[in-house]
Formats: C-alpha cells, structure tokens, sequence
C-alpha cells in the first residue's frame, strides 16, 4: 500500500495511491475503439519518407508512428471553453492543477420529447448537500460496449441546460461523463450545456474542463475519490486525458 494524506479546502484525505481506478478509454485503431461526429476511425501508420519506413517489422531500427485522430471523436478527452468560442484558448494552458475531490455519482437518463436527458432533479438527489470540485457521472444502462460503441446518428443522452447551470451553481469545476457529449447531438449548435456550464454569456470559466467519453466500471461504487485528470499537454481546445480515481479511506 502507499498511503497519502492530502488536503482538500478544509478536509483531510487518505488514499491509497497503489490502487488507481483508470476511467478513461484509449485511442484503438482498425476501428475498435469508440468514434462519434461522423468522422472516420483514427489511423496510426508507419511514418514513410524517402524509402524510410517506420516500422522494426518493415527493416527499420525504430517503431515511428504517424497518428492521426481527434479528440472529440476517438478517445476520452478533456476540453475546455476553447471549445466554442471564436478565441483561442488552450486547455493545457487554462488548467493548472490536477487533482480535485469529486464525486461519482450513477444516473439513469430520462425520457423526455424523445430524448433520453440527464436534469436538474436527478443531480440534486444524486449530490444532496456535498460540495465538490469535479463530478462523475455514470449512465445507466452501463454495458462494456461503451469501450468501442459507435454514437454517429444515434442521439445520446445528454444534460438539460437546467443540469449544467445546477452543476456551475454548486461550484462544480470539472465535470466528467460517460458519453460522447454533454449536449444533444444534433441541437442546430445551440450547445445549450456546455455553455451554461462555462458560462459564456456571464464571467467566463476558464479554467473549468469538461471530460467526456469515460468509462467507469460497474466494480466501482458510488462516492468521494480523490480525481488525478492527467492531460496530454497539447495547445488545442481539448486533449487526450487519462482520469484516475482514488478511493477515499
């Protein structure tokens, strides 16, 4: 065991940092992993240039890999307001630190006008009283397909405006879930809940960041953890991310 006591606003934590729960979901390529947008499966190839090919297999000294992807579509992602502004701001610059006390809580999305949503009332019986800095939300039903499940055309569920703005109230500053966007799939690019959730039309939340594309085993409970959200550190709006959970003793 490696036990940690950490600080968190005025509470004390103890985690065991031998035990991370990794909720995030690689980059496959030959179209195994998870793809949304419309966009075709990411490829990673041998780099190819004047009769050099990357590959030990192929005669090279080195495996050198091109990959080409993108993080809203193929991987778990991080992103931040960057995402729908016209300015450029850099989810690698904009967050600074990178552990947060959240909570995991699990959510079966409601049937509403056809759409299967995620609202204000089930957050607040979900998180009562508790303030945190980050949320997990899981959606049931939580199959493994999640891992690789094609979302093209198929209208996820997604978070009520009313969600979003209940979770910026309660001083959520990261938000991660399970599915290919916060926001209905095709909405006419209203994205009504990341822009309530950033606050785009009041004081900006910058450093705020929305995960998605997670995955959380069934084997873990509800409850606190201690969030590590590592990112890759790439000047875009969004990056590949690698959430870790850390159980609370």
């Amino acid at each position: 065991m490696m036990i940690a006591t950490i600080k968190s606003n005025s509470r004390t934590l103890k985690v065991d940092l031998s035990k991370p729960l990794d909720i995030s979901i690689p980059l496959q390529v030959d179209g195994k992993g998870v793809n949304a947008w419309y966009v075709k499966p990411p490829i990673l190839q041998p780099h190819e240039e004047n009769g050099f090919i990357g590959s030990v297999k192929n005669g090279a000294p080195i495996n050198f890999n091109d990959i080409h992807f993108n993080p809203h579509a193929h991987v778990t992602h991080t992103e931040c307001v960057g995402h729908i502004t016209k300015e450029v701001h850099s989810v690698n610059r904009n967050v600074g630190t990178y552990f947060f006390l959240a909570e995991l809580i699990t959510v079966a999305p409601e049937k509403q006008s056809g759409d299967f949503v995620i609202s204000k009332k089930q957050l607040q019986y979900a998180m009562g009283l508790k303030k945190r800095e980050a949320l997990v939300i899981r959606t049931l039903p939580n199959t493994d397909d999640k891992r690789n499940r094609k979302y093209s055309h198929t209208n996820p569920p997604y978070l009520l405006e009313e969600a979003a703005i209940y979770l910026r109230e309660k001083g959520i500053d990261h938000l991660l879930i399970d599915l290919p966007s916060v926001d209905k799939e095709k909405d006419n690019g209203r994205l009504l809940a990341h822009r309530a959730f950033w606050n785009l039309e009041g004081d900006i939340r910058f450093s705020a960041t929305i995960t998605e594309f997670v995955y959380v085993d069934n084997a873990i409970e509800d409850g606190t953890f201690l969030l590590n959200l590592q990112l890759a550190p790439f000047e875009n709006d969004a990056s590949p991310s690698r959430p870790v959970l850390y159980q609370v003793l």
